[in-house]
């Protein structure tokens, strides 16, 4: 819980250098609030991971690339960067992880009998999957305690299903995270004392998404989607955010008011209401991630299947994609005015 101590301190630091985030249209603060709060879960990590007792090299290839990591969100709230140069970054960082420390998925078991290796392509394939999730969980960085909140329940799912595998490596890495995080909750919840910015939000993205994929590699086709459950509030917003900028005919790295907690608060929600309710969500998709673990195959596709008629509900109610997209509630209506028809 080093973060509880050192997150009063990087408070003080960036109150007293002016790093703040003003507030401005895209912004939920009324007023500066210091946004470097991610030094603090970034440096009791490094603290908890030195003392862990796990392979030096491992040690060393994580703290590295976590740092590149870091430091490519902490010029971004320094100096408010260029997008290329973050992705820049954030690729360096990922290739570091993925040569210097074996971390690759090589090949899926298929669900039917079969394997299917990547060969060559699994590196690339990893490094897109790390910097997807480090942005994923960077996009839900929009309200007090979102994305520290949504970060945990995530690793405390990751941290069980590692439990149940007995991967005692992502057992401790987790843990530890889970801690630094702990710890900078109580100030980063509404109302906020401190934003993590993306020094923190890329920073904990990318821890999330190595951890994933080292308890996840080699894995069959059905399980390959455990990951992607545990992961699903900060993924599906970010897919649900670039499908509506390819819509609405927008570049897809800009910024806009439509995410999934901007909608919630449109619907009348307060700060802490949505907030919690997306705990909630987060809560339910790890669920499900434990659920089809020990579902049959036949059990993980009708479970799929719910799952994503629930999600194109939740996708019309709110409107993530546009106010016009609502196939699933047109098609009811035409029902029941059909229905109604007959009937009279």
């Amino acid at each position: 819980m080093a973060s509880l101590l050192l997150t009063p301190l990087v408070k003080y630091l960036a109150l007293k250098f002016d790093i703040t985030d003003k507030p401005d249209q895209r912004r939920i603060n009324v007023k500066p609030i210091p946004s470097i709060g991610g030094l603090a879960i970034y440096s009791s990590f490094m603290i908890g991971l030195f003392l862990l007792p796990i392979e030096d090299r491992f040690v060393w290839t994580l703290a590295i690339s976590g740092t590149v990591m870091m430091l490519t969100g902490l010029v971004d709230d320094l100096f408010d960067i260029k997008a290329r140069y973050k992705l820049f970054g954030q690729i360096l960082a990922a290739f570091v992880i993925v040569f210097f420390g074996d971390i690759n998925i090589d090949f899926i078991n298929l669900p039917f009998g079969g394997e299917i290796h990547f060969g060559i392509l699994s590196i690339p394939l990893t490094i897109l999957w790390i910097v997807t999730i480090t942005n994923a969980i960077n996009l839900i960085d929009g309200l007090d305690g979102l994305a520290a909140g949504v970060s945990t329940i995530a690793l405390f799912t990751i941290l069980g299903m590692a439990f149940i595998m007995s991967d005692s490596v992502v057992i401790l890495v987790a843990t530890v995270l889970i801690s630094a995080t702990l710890g900078f909750l109580p100030y980063n919840f509404n109302p906020a004392k401190i934003f993590m910015g993306d020094t923190g939000a890329l920073f904990l993205g990318f821890i999330i998404a190595v951890l994933s994929v080292m308890g996840f590699k080699n894995v069959t086709f059905i399980s390959l989607i455990v990951p992607i459950l545990i992961l699903g509030v900060p993924l599906s917003d970010t897919i649900f955010a670039i499908i509506r900028r390819m819509v609405t005919k927008q570049p897809i790295a800009m910024a806009d008011k439509y995410h999934l907690h901007h909608c919630l608060m449109n619907l009348g929600f307060t700060h802490r209401q949505t907030v919690i309710l997306i705990y909630a969500i987060a809560a339910l998709f790890s669920l499900f991630s434990f659920i089809f673990t020990m579902s049959t195959l036949l059990g993980s596709i009708i479970l799929m299947i719910v799952l994503v008629i629930l999600i194109e509900v939740l996708i019309e109610t709110l409107g993530l994609i546009g106010k016009n997209y609502r196939p699933i509630m047109r098609l009811f209506k035409m029902n029941s005015e059909n229905e109604e028809e007959k009937n009279s």
